[in-house]
Parts: structure tokens; sequence; C-alpha cells
């Protein structure tokens, strides 16, 4: 499905992420703040599907996720959701499909990995037919085809470790079994390169634009102390590969409180500046823009405002966070911290854009 005559091509919306954003990139004030978000449960539902339609049909979350931009002026950053390596199904697990009007990704209901035993019998997954990723690579076809940046998606070699053997497995041999952990990890760093290979080989490193979001690593999880140790070092490697590979355009949601987690983020550097460095509400803009300076700082409305709360509160909630985040040297970008709940209401979600344009200019 080739959207030639959209209203994309009318904005001038060609091979980048969208002009602001391409501005950001290269160092240069905007016009104004953009505005995005990844929400694919929020998409769906204003597009008339259900979240399951979209999830398991690449050109209706297309659809969706190109209209919904359009209807709300959000940067067009068309998302598949589920990300294209999803350790749990990836390795032999399983999921289910969202039920009812709540629920906005998979649920995971069985892990491959279930005892130390099971280790002995993982395999290394094919990385062009496992899991979901034959689905992703349709949603990428159609991002390439329609002059959008590719989006190649995986968890952080940690999440995506502990979605293979359950999380409280994996926090308990952190401190009993660190072996475990990092073979783990081994794994999911080998698996997702592979299939990032597999995106390059299709469609050229410089068309994708990576991103890594690391709910596991939240403070609210582990300590920054196992982030440290186990999570950091295999930032290192993946970024030392991404480079080797060509890839120039990263971004990463640093998902839920990850405050003290910030600080060996920066001494150990790993990505290329700028990048895209989303953060949750438990996370200050003002404190990201601190640690981040060289990079585009992306945030951070807490999304259950967006379900809960009146328009003229998030209205207001959303002019505080864009007149806080204009002030980041690195860039910044208007967005929910996370993604926005299915049901949300229209006029609430609305909001956020009449604060954009109401206080998001620069001149």
């Amino acid at each position: 499905m080739k959207m030639g005559g959209s209203v994309w091509r009318k904005r001038g919306v060609h091979s980048g992420t969208g002009n602001r954003i391409d501005e950001l990139f290269n160092y240069r004030i905007p016009d104004r703040v953009p505005l995005g978000s990844l929400s694919i449960g929020l998409k769906a539902v204003n597009a008339g599907y259900s979240v399951r339609e979209v999830l398991e049909d690449p050109e209706k979350c297309f659809q969706a996720a190109v209209w919904t931009a359009d209807l709300y002026d959000w940067e067009p950053l068309p998302q598949y959701s589920g990300h294209t390596v999803w350790g749990a199904i990836d390795f032999g697990g399983a999921v289910r499909m969202p039920v009812g009007p709540y629920e906005s990704s998979l649920i995971v209901t069985s892990h491959p990995v279930r005892c130390e035993g099971d280790l002995s019998t993982l395999k290394l997954p094919d990385p062009e037919s496992a899991g979901r990723i034959p689905l992703a690579m349709a949603f990428s076809r159609l991002q390439a085809e329609n002059g959008f940046p590719v989006f190649f998606s995986s968890r952080s070699p940690l999440t995506m470790a502990a979605n293979i053997c359950g999380l409280e497995n994996f926090c308990r041999w952190m401190i009993r079994k660190p072996e475990l952990c990092r073979e783990l990890m081994d794994l999911a760093l080998t698996h997702i390169l592979n299939v990032l290979t597999y995106w390059i080989d299709t469609f050229g490193a410089d068309r994708i634009f990576v991103w890594m979001s690391n709910p596991s690593e939240s403070n609210q999880v582990i300590s920054p102390g196992h982030m440290a140790a186990f999570a950091l070092p295999y930032h290192l490697a993946y970024h030392e590969k991404l480079c080797a590979m060509g890839i120039k355009r990263f971004g990463f949601h640093l998902c839920g409180d990850q405050n003290q987690n910030l600080s060996h983020f920066v001494d150990a550097d790993p990505w290329p500046h700028p990048s895209i460095l989303s953060f949750g509400h438990e996370v200050p803009i003002e404190t990201a823009a601190k640690y981040f300076p060289k990079d585009i700082i992306l945030g951070n409305l807490d999304p259950t405002l967006l379900q809960m709360e009146t328009p003229r509160r998030i209205y207001e909630k959303s002019c505080d966070i864009i007149t806080r985040g204009k002030k980041s040297p690195g860039g910044f970008i208007m967005a929910p911290g996370c993604g926005i709940p299915a049901t949300a209401p229209p006029i609430n979600v609305f909001a956020m854009t009449r604060a954009v344009y109401d206080v998001g200019c620069y001149s």
C-alpha cells in the first residue's frame, strides 16, 4: 500500500523522520517544538480498529499510525508494536493478544526458559522468521515504500534476557547465578544484531532508525549497581556494533524511574550524539537535559493523565513541560512519557497539540 498522494507529501516529509526532527538531528532550532507519540493502542482505536487488528495486520497498523499522526499533528514516526525482536516469543515462548478495551500490548503467557536446565536447549532463533519478525518486516516495507525512515525496534539485551526467562528468575539469578544472566544476555544481543543485519541487508543502514527500550533496567525493578554491572556492558557492546554497521540514528526509551541510572550512562557515553532519549514522567525534563545536553530529549507527560484528567489539566501540564523542555540544549520533542492508553479521550490527546501550538514556538 503506497500512499503516494497523502498529506505527508504535502507537508514535505520524504526521507527523514520529519522536517523538525531532521533539524534537531543537525542541531538546528525548528520553528516549534515537535510533537510525537509511538502509541499503538490509541492509534488503533482512533482508526476504528481493535488493538488486536493492528497487531495482526501491518497495513492496518500503518494506516492507523499515519492518519492518527496527521490528525494530532504529530511528527511522522509510525512504529510497529510488539517490537521487531521479542525475547519470549522469538525463543519459543508464547504470547497472547490483548483483550478488552484497556489492554494495549502483547502479554507473555509462557517463557521459553523456566529453570536453569532449559538454558542447555535454548537456540538462537531464525532472524527472518521467528516470532513476529515477518509482520514487523512487512510494516517496515510499508515505511520504506512511503518515504518514512525504517524503524527497527528491540528491547535492551537485559530486558530481552529477562523476557526469555521471566523477570523473577532473572532478578534471582543476578544475585545467585550471574553467569546465567550473562549467558542469556549474550544470546539476546546476538539475536538483536542478527535481526538488525536482516533489516540492513533489506533496506540499507542509512534508511534505518534504531529504537530501543529498557523497562527491566528501571530502578523500580533493579538497583543502579545491578544496571551498571549487568546491563551497561551490553549497551556498550551494542553501540559498538551499531557504529560498525553504519547506523546513524538511534532512539532510546529509558522506561520508568531511571534517575539513579543516568550518571552511569553519562560516564559510559555509549551512544552517538545527538540521539533521541525518551523519558517517563518519573525523570524530570530538566534532569534529563542536564545529564544529556548533546541529545534530543523526548517526553514526558504522564500517560495516566491522558486517560483520567480533564483537557484543561492536560493542556496546563503540557504547557509546563514544553516551556521547560524548550530549554534543553540538545533539542526537545513533546510526547507522552510512555504509550497513550487506547481508550484515552481524543480531546485529551488533542490538548497536547494545542499546548504545542500555543507555547511551543521558538520565535
